[in-house]
């Protein structure tokens, strides 16, 4: 048979767990059944249809390339001061290596008067 997209993809995560022993769930379940109930299943239907699962992996109000410079410099910026140094970059290259911010690392290799 086809393939029917407007049938049911996903339902919660958390339903997937099995508590063998009857006592209470653990943390992550319960914040994943959150989640899943306040952001994922925006028609409250206990479902995630394709539309819910494209706004989850591809949200439109949701600026990737700005969320990645934020956290390349949380991670990086020792002192806090919302700057970093070139021995904070340095110090932390593993994580600009490996970033989409800068390309893979290919940017580093520039010249850059702000570096």
């Amino acid at each position: 048979s086809k393939y029917d997209s407007s049938k049911t993809l996903i339902s919660s995560p958390a339903d997937m767990f099995a508590n063998e022993e009857g006592g209470p769930e653990p943390d992550w379940v319960i914040t994943e059944r959150e989640q899943f109930s306040d952001f994922r299943d925006l028609n409250k239907d206990g479902k995630m249809d394709k539309d819910e699962i494209q706004h989850w992996i591809l949200p439109q109000d949701y600026d990737h390339a700005l969320a990645e410079a934020r956290h390349l410099v949380y991670e990086s910026d020792v002192d806090k001061d919302q700057k970093l140094t070139k021995e904070e970059v340095l110090d932390n290259w593993n994580m600009f290596v490996g970033s989409q911010a800068t390309n893979y690392g290919e940017d580093l290799t520039r010249n850059h008067d702000e570096l």
